[in-house]
């Protein structure tokens, strides 16, 4: 009788002891050995680029004046997300773009652009980071998958004073710079748009992205907010992450659709999301109205054909120019405000066909 009583405290020891670990794995998202150290979000909170003190991009042209031309050959290092997703192909293109004018200046610069595997790959960026690092490339432009998951490479490039600019997204709370849009703003004006074309009445859903990210919670709680405070008639019926991936929002879509057959329109965080929701629309034969953020080509492509209702586009071709350009001003000792706010307009079927430049605009960089 104690030989079975003592039997069944060690399975159940053995059960305790395996149940545990596996919360943790669960706990942390990432499988094995996959999270960085010191990859803390909450550290991210105390920094909120929205709220900080910064300055819009034309007006740090107007206070700073020309760029300094370096007085030596410039190597600069950029890490985003991951190329999969168009927008951060088109960052890249932004960044190689501003190097190129640059270098058609008489500017001795050249850039290394690189991504990690996936948007998941959160270690895997974080080494990409460190290999610049150690290459002692000049300054680094980065964009972090997490808010935190590249915060032991920045502290390692300030020990060798490399200045560190975190570009959109994800937060760096110990990146001494950060470049991009007002994120709250993304949510804003979509959720402006949405109640204009309802009357300020219906049903709507929201589709987040990875909830690790700043920009999802910023653009998320933009929406929310401006609905709460300006259209009390119209009702959130449905919101849930899908982790920026289409065929999990396509999914999230199609249950709401017929969950609610009421439904008028779904805001997702990101392009990539709201493609997916506009092919579970589609197979619905419904008219509901879809938005996204971001501005990817394929985005244009289907406000053309009268499928995605809008995007907020946060123009990343321009965006990698600012953020190149804010590398240089640093490089060459302009001491900057912490935060430069970059440009992003709302892009719907009135104005596709409009250039970018014209929207928002561009002028080139001048150089002193």
């Amino acid at each position: 009788m104690r030989t079975g009583i003592l039997k069944t405290f060690v399975m159940l020891m053995c059960v305790v002891v395996f149940a545990t670990a596996c919360g943790g794995t669960s706990e942390s998202g990432n499988a094995g050995n996959n999270k960085p150290e010191s990859a803390d979000p909450a550290n991210a909170v105390e920094f909120n680029p929205d709220e900080a003190d910064g300055v819009e991009f034309k007006q740090l042209r107007e206070q700073y004046g020309a760029v300094p031309k370096p007085a030596k050959p410039i190597i600069l290092g950029a890490v985003s997300k991951a190329f999969e997703n168009e927008y951060w192909r088109t960052l890249k293109e932004g960044m190689e773009l501003g190097v190129e004018e640059m270098a058609k200046g008489g500017i001795d610069l050249s850039i290394d652009v690189k991504a990690a595997q996936g948007e998941g790959d959160e270690q895997g960026q974080l080494s990409v980071v460190k290999d610049m690092i150690n290459k002692r490339y000049s300054a680094l432009l980065l964009s972090p998958i997490s808010d935190g998951n590249l915060t032991p490479g920045v502290e390692d490039a300030k020990k060798l004073d490399i200045p560190v600019i975190n570009v959109n997204d994800g937060l760096i709370a110990t990146a001494p710079y950060f470049v991009g849009p007002k994120a709250i703003e993304n949510g804003e004006l979509a959720a402006e748009w949405i109640a204009e074309k309802l009357n300020h009445e219906g049903d709507i859903a929201i589709v987040i992205g990875m909830p690790k990210a700043f920009a999802a919670r910023q653009r998320t709680a933009g929406f929310e907010n401006w609905i709460a405070k300006n259209a009390p008639d119209v009702k959130i019926v449905e919101k849930q992450n899908a982790d920026w991936d289409r065929s999990k929002a396509r999914d999230l879509a199609e249950t709401w659709i017929k969950k609610h057959p009421d439904l008028k329109a779904i805001f997702a965080n990101n392009d990539t999301m709201a493609l997916g929701v506009v092919e579970a629309v589609k197979a619905s034969g419904k008219d509901i109205l879809v938005v996204g953020v971001d501005g990817i080509g394929e985005a244009y492509e289907s406000i053309k054909k009268g499928e995605l209702s809008a995007t907020i586009d946060s123009f990343p071709k321009y965006k990698g120019q600012i953020a190149v350009e804010a590398a240089l001003r640093v490089l060459g000792g302009q001491e900057m405000p912490r935060v430069i706010w970059t440009p992003q307009a709302l892009i719907d079927s009135s104005n596709v066909n409009t250039p970018a430049e014209e929207i928002i605009g561009w002028e080139k960089a001048v150089f002193e």
